[in-house]
């Protein structure tokens, strides 16, 4: 009886707290279709705001501008923290390690305003000397990929020391080299850590506003900045349409990537099963 009354509780406070979660979002969705320009009174269902969209050039640019820094930070922060994971996990000494492990850890307990500033300061004095490079995308996605390597890192070390190194001395007593010992066994292996970092990061890069106003130029303003501008300035339904194609694209990604890494898991599975059948 009091396990009953436990598991009940239990269910219970796992459904508030998804409500309190979720409510938000889904209340921002049914608000995408009101037919008044007024966010807090229902006008009927409509559309009128989506085809408004199509029309906002400074949403579209700004949606595609974060899509591509996005897409390249998830993509470089997932190769420069498979790195940095791979040389914390597997090289216990090697001269400048703490400071190694310090500097790839400090941007997840820092400020994000003191990370964009030192960025900004950083930038404009190398400018000033250079004259490169110009704030825009490519400063953005500089700024984006520091952070975002962090969080790979942290992903990938975790799935790394969870598997035995016993099996890469075996590949190498078998002549696999370095580079084929890494691609063969390693890489296979931290395919699902690799994915979700990589998810993690386009998530991170896609929502972020901080960072992305330091580094930020002339005509490379992102979707977050422009919203929270126009949010400043009183809340509009339009605003609410953009956020509900932006949970739409996430939530798609995120489904076919579970689906993707699901089979891949039950494909490796399989091959290993099939593979101590073969060696017994």
């Amino acid at each position: 009886m009091k396990i009953d009354v436990w598991r009940t509780t239990a269910l219970g406070w796992m459904g508030a707290v998804f409500v309190f979660l979720y409510l938000p979002i889904f209340t921002l969705i049914v608000l995408s279709f009101n037919a008044s320009p007024m966010v807090t009174s229902w006008g009927g269902f409509s559309l009128r705001w989506y085809d408004a969209l199509l029309k906002d050039t400074e949403i579209i640019n700004g949606f595609a501008l974060s899509l591509k820094v996005a897409f390249m930070t998830a993509c470089a922060s997932v190769v420069l923290g498979t790195m940095a994971a791979v040389a914390l996990s597997r090289f216990k000494r090697f001269p400048g390690r703490t400071l190694f492990a310090g500097m790839v850890s400090s941007p997840l307990v820092m400020p994000e305003v003191i990370i964009g500033l030192s960025l900004l300061l950083m930038l404009v004095s190398v400018q000033r000397a250079f004259g490169f490079p110009e704030r825009g995308m490519l400063t953005i996605w500089m700024g984006h990929t520091l952070l975002g390597m962090a969080y790979a890192t942290v992903v990938v070390q975790s799935r790394l020391q969870e598997i035995s190194p016993q099996m890469e001395e075996a590949a190498q007593d078998l002549g696999c080299r370095p580079w084929q010992v890494f691609y063969l066994v390693t890489l296979p292996l931290i395919s699902q850590a690799i994915g979700s970092a990589w998810l993690l990061t386009f998530t991170l890069s896609l929502d972020d506003v901080v960072l992305s106003a330091f580094l930020s130029g002339p005509g490379s303003t992102t979707m977050p900045i422009t919203i929270f501008s126009r949010a400043r300035l009183g809340l509009s339904p339009s605003v609410n349409t953009v956020a509900t194609l932006t949970v739409l694209v996430v939530s798609i990604g995120v489904v076919l990537a579970s689906v993707l890494m699901s089979r891949a898991e039950r494909r490796r599975a399989q091959e290993m099963a099939a593979a101590f059948r073969t060696a017994s």
